[in-house]
């Protein structure tokens, strides 16, 4: 590993022929000084970025590639998003997406390995698939990211150049959801779980409602994606089992968290293909996912992917997810989400979903009415638990009817 200036590595990839495929770290960990460097070196190119917030380059000559939609993604006009599941986007580094340079947002080594901190995700595969083909890894070094352990671990070695930076990490208070629905809905979740679950949740205000509301547990486990404060504060309150180790493959939160998270052996940060493994996730005790959605139809179906027929998010690891927990021995799955979109003004619950699926054939929908229980039942058990348990007052009647339309009822 070379540490270079940000000159040196301008001219390095300036010299890439082509049109490169550049990925870099994503989520809240895009290291922005290199992607910088990579905008005024290459005229065109591709940057693959898991969940991009705002910022990405946005010229002509810029692709902005993804499996995973994030907000700086959504209205980029040159948008290139592969569907995928979460646990399969590292097979397309070694196939359809094979990457010319990894820019990889990196904790300083220790004991001659780097570490890939909040953000290890996709990067491991990336990071392989890069040097397989003989392209060029970068670690953008910095001293404000934790240090984490298990996947997270890159040696020296593997690395080509280093471009050194001292840059703030995104971050969040962490607080809970406020509002009255968010509030009931995390209780009814939480009311579902009892002790020695193994829980699995995204970044939110139901999940972060959940978890606040799961405190009272004990030997609870973690085996997620990703996690946030919630479950720092789980581990406060003595309700994780101090055996098991916490196992994502990204974070976001607060400072606090992250100072937590720095050379905790507890947390084991997990190449994505290992976590979100449904395999692995079935083998995991009472396995309880927690997931959000867009909207729900009366077939138990989540759309959590698009509006209006334009990419929002994607499949991410929630199919990933609902399917290993249901293999779990006492598993469960669960979709929370409001019954009214306070801003679209409109049901989430409907008669049939108008968008592509993301997942289907959950434990139980749950918004702020109650809980629809949807696992064992028939068709038509799961569509009258649906509009009477979930959807709002005010739409029922409506979804009746056209449930007698369908057949389910």
């Amino acid at each position: 590993m070379q540490t270079v200036s940000a000159e040196a590595l301008e001219s390095r990839l300036s010299a890439l022929p082509g049109t490169p495929r550049i990925v870099a770290s994503g989520n809240m960990c895009v290291p922005w000084e290199a992607v910088a460097v990579a905008d005024r070196a290459c005229a065109q190119y591709v940057l693959n970025v898991l969940n991009g917030p705002p910022g990405l380059p946005d010229r002509e000559g810029v692709t902005v590639e993804t499996s995973f939609v994030g907000p700086g993604q959504r209205r980029h006009p040159r948008l290139r998003y592969v569907p995928s599941r979460l646990s399969m986007v590292p097979l397309l580094f070694s196939s359809t997406l094979p990457p010319d340079v990894v820019l990889a947002h990196c904790a300083p080594p220790r004991d001659g390995q780097l570490s890939l901190g909040l953000e290890t995700n996709i990067m491991p595969a990336a990071i392989e698939a890069c040097r397989a083909r003989g392209g060029l890894v970068v670690a953008v070094v910095n001293p404000r990211m934790p240090y984490a352990y298990g996947d997270a671990q890159v040696p020296v070695e593997h690395v080509d150049l280093a471009l050194e930076v001292d840059a703030p990490l995104a971050a969040h208070d962490g607080a809970p959801a406020t509002d009255e629905a968010g509030r009931v809905i995390g209780e009814r979740v939480a009311a579902l779980i009892g002790d020695g679950a193994t829980l699995q949740m995204g970044i939110g205000a139901v999940p972060d409602s959940v978890l606040a509301n799961l405190t009272g547990r004990r030997d609870l486990r973690i085996w997620t994606e990703m996690f946030s404060d919630g479950v720092l504060e789980l581990h406060r309150q003595g309700a994780l089992d101090p055996e098991a180790p916490i196992t994502s493959s990204f974070c976001f939160g607060s400072t606090e968290l992250y100072d937590w998270v720095d050379g905790n052996p507890q947390v084991r940060m997990l190449r994505t293909e290992k976590t979100n493994d449904p395999g692995r996730i079935a083998q995991q005790r009472a396995m309880t996912s927690i997931n959000a959605a867009l909207e729900v139809d009366l077939f138990g179906q989540a759309n959590a992917s698009r509006i209006d027929a334009h990419i929002h998010s994607g499949f991410g690891g929630q199919t990933d997810f609902i399917v290993g927990a249901l293999h779990s021995a006492g598993g469960q799955s669960f979709i929370g989400l409001r019954s009214w979109h306070p801003r679209a003004d409109v049901s989430t619950v409907v008669p049939l979903l108008d968008e592509p699926v993301t997942s289907f054939q959950q434990t139980a929908v749950v918004t702020e009415q109650g809980v629809a229980r949807l696992w064992g039942l028939s068709e038509r058990e799961q569509a009258a638990g649906i509009i009477e348990n979930a959807a709002h007052p005010s739409v029922r009647e409506e979804l009746w009817e056209e449930a007698r339309h369908m057949g389910l009822a």
